[in-house]
């Protein structure tokens, strides 16, 4: 298959220009305020002094990473928390940011996965802080952000060992009792694979901007082979690096899984496929690799096909149409790309990281076409 020549434009291009600053392998820290994303801090205080909260002395900045929900660190003069509230703009989108459905799951998952933080509080008074927002724990840890050099990396052992924990910890979410952990109106198994394909065409046509066709291809495709869905479990639709917090003191393990946003009951190897999808192999084209969601290139990470070993060794299950669930993966994450990319062209947000999100789904939609045309999950160029 050939690289769209947008994509071998801007990979030449990038070669030429001064990349941004590359992110470090350190304690996730806070910024200020982006440009368009603040807003009024005293009626937030007198909200949660008069909900048992000290706010005396508080302060606010922002968790600069993240695409979608916006995360904010508060600190009073005896706590610290974690606020989040939907971007700018999505109204403009259909489904998502539900803030209270995110609060749900962190709140009754806790008691059956302790890979969370505690949630504390939600707010659906758009009038507070211009939109409903939840608080919680801020969990102090390492994250695993994208593009990290490999000169800035942990090491391969203890990325060897990261890599085996978010295999693990997926499956061990995937086992958690749905019942027991009171969230089985999250949503319902039946049919369920045929509503998230629908749901993600229907999202990418609402958000469409360009005509792109190998979107359209997939579509169908994902449209005409869809497999039945397996047991029900939780799932978490956007588990990756980025969102897991490692050990202060042990890199290698997983103390918290953030972004629960599209959290519900679901198909457990469609959330694997999700996983996949972020997961960019070492010996996939260059133009491909400019995008890249997730630190998967760095030495010691597995392949996707070896994503997908680990999968079924430490679940003992076996899939025997991974190519869908990858598929499926790459584009409901060329869809959120494309939301984001929308939600800049149409100027909800100034966030300058968003001007090239349109070239991410044409690279996306490269590499979900060329895994159905190989009918595997790695090795797709050779």
């Amino acid at each position: 298959m050939r690289v769209p020549l947008k994509l071998k434009f801007y990979y030449l291009l990038s070669r030429f220009i001064q990349k941004n600053k590359t992110p470090n392998f350190s304690i996730d820290s806070p910024r200020e305020i982006r440009d368009g994303e603040e807003f009024a801090l005293e009626t937030l205080k007198t909200y949660l002094s008069e909900n048992n909260i000290n706010a005396d002395d508080l302060s606010i900045k922002q968790f600069p990473s993240g695409y979608s929900n916006l995360t904010y660190f508060l600190k009073s003069s005896s706590q610290e928390f974690v606020l989040r509230r939907p971007p700018f703009g999505a109204k403009s989108l259909q489904g998502g940011h539900d803030m209270f459905r995110e609060y749900n799951v962190l709140k009754n998952l806790k008691s059956q996965f302790l890979k969370v933080p505690d949630a504390y509080l939600y707010c659906d008074n758009s009038e507070i802080i211009g939109a409903p927002f939840y608080l919680m724990e801020r969990v102090e840890g390492y994250i695993i952000r994208p593009n990290l050099q490999q000169k800035d990396s942990p090491g391969k052992e203890v990325i060897q060992n990261v890599s085996k924990s978010l295999v693990s910890t997926l499956v061990e979410l995937h086992n958690v009792d749905i019942d027991q952990a009171n969230l089985n109106e999250l949503g319902n198994i039946n049919g369920y694979v045929k509503r998230q394909v629908e749901g993600w065409i229907k999202r990418y046509n609402h958000s469409k901007t360009d005509s792109i066709a190998n979107m359209e291809f997939i579509a169908s495709w994902l449209h005409e082979n869809q497999p039945v869905e397996v047991h029900g479990s939780i799932v978490h639709n956007d588990f990756k690096y980025d969102n897991l917090v490692l050990d202060k003191d042990n890199h290698s393990k997983i103390t918290a899984v953030l972004d629960w946003e599209m959290a519900t009951i679901g198909d457990p190897f469609m959330d694997l496929g999700t996983t996949l999808g972020y997961w960019v192999d070492k010996n996939d084209l260059p133009e491909l690799k400019l995008f890249q969601l997730s630190a998967t290139t760095l030495d010691g990470n597995p392949t996707r096909e070896g994503i997908l070993q680990l999968y079924e060794k430490e679940s003992g299950k076996n899939i025997t149409n991974p190519v869908f669930y990858y598929v499926f993966g790459l584009f409901k994450i060329a869809v959120i790309a494309q939301q984001i990319y929308f939600r800049y062209k149409k100027g909800y947000t100034k966030d300058r990281r968003f001007s090239l999100l349109n070239l991410a789904v044409i690279s996306l939609s490269v590499m979900a076409k060329q895994a159905i045309i190989k009918n595997r999950l790695s090795d797709l160029f050779e």
